[in-house]
């Protein structure tokens, strides 16, 4: 398992890939891979056993709970500390000061993003698509820290080059902040632009103050043999983006 470099002492970041050696056979083709995600019609038994190979895995640095979310697309942010939920909360956003607690955030080209501040003490995990990015769902979780965070890393997502969108979607970032007018380059198709992930949200991190990010340099759609991506194909399987602290 790789884990991100650079982060306070104690705090364990990464994210899963296509790929992993207790990957579970697969009836349909089209989920085959370490899919994580209950929601795509794999069979569920296959999909608890990935997880707690997952909780196996981390078992050796001492994790000994594990935390998913039934993901929306919303501003939704949870706190998620000692208490166990048996039933996965609907959001897109956890926060915890607890450690050896895992939070879990699946993704298919969507962006997730971990945060946590300078001594290692509290961090976060959320859930970014464009939706999320652009009614706050990185504010929503800052806000629900208690202490700032200073640092960011930003898990694979679709690129720039790959995520056509219409200009509606353009409008909800530049009618916000006007400087993301650069984040857009035009598309072939009038009324269509590349939108890029990775700077709206560097941008609306900045913005709160976390200047310190990662990241960031990956593409799901294009590198199809480490990732699932949505755009790709329609019926896939989800990565997962991790934290905890030890």
């Amino acid at each position: 398992m790789q884990f991100v470099q650079g982060l306070p002492q104690g705090v364990f970041v990464g994210q899963t890939r296509v790929h992993h050696d207790q990957t579970q056979p697969a009836e349909q083709p089209e989920l085959a891979g370490f899919n994580l995600a209950l929601h795509v019609g794999d069979d569920a038994a296959r999909v608890q056993k990935h997880r707690m190979q997952l909780l196996n895995d981390f078992a050796e640095y001492g994790v000994n709970k594990i935390s998913w979310m039934n993901q929306t697309h919303s501003t939704l942010c949870h706190r998620i500390d000692e208490q166990i939920n048996f039933v996965a909360p609907e959001g897109d956003g956890m926060v915890t000061q607890s450690k050896h607690h895992a939070l879990m955030m699946m993704t298919a080209d969507c962006l997730p993003v971990v945060l946590g501040n300078a001594d290692g003490t509290e961090v976060a995990n959320l859930h970014a698509g464009w939706k999320g990015l652009a009614n706050g769902i990185v504010e929503n979780t800052i806000a629900a820290m208690h202490t700032q965070p200073t640092w960011a890393w930003l898990g694979a997502a679709i690129c720039q080059e790959s995520f056509e969108i219409g200009a509606e979607v353009k409008a909800a970032f530049c009618s916000k902040y006007p400087e993301l007018e650069s984040a857009f380059k035009a598309g072939v198709k009038e009324g269509k632009y590349y939108a890029d992930l990775y700077a709206i949200a560097r941008y609306i991190l900045a913005l709160h103050g976390v200047k310190a990010v990662t990241g960031g340099d990956q593409c799901t759609f294009l590198q199809a043999e480490e990732y699932f991506s949505y755009r790709r194909e329609a019926k896939t399987g989800r990565m997962a983006t991790f934290v905890f602290m030890l």
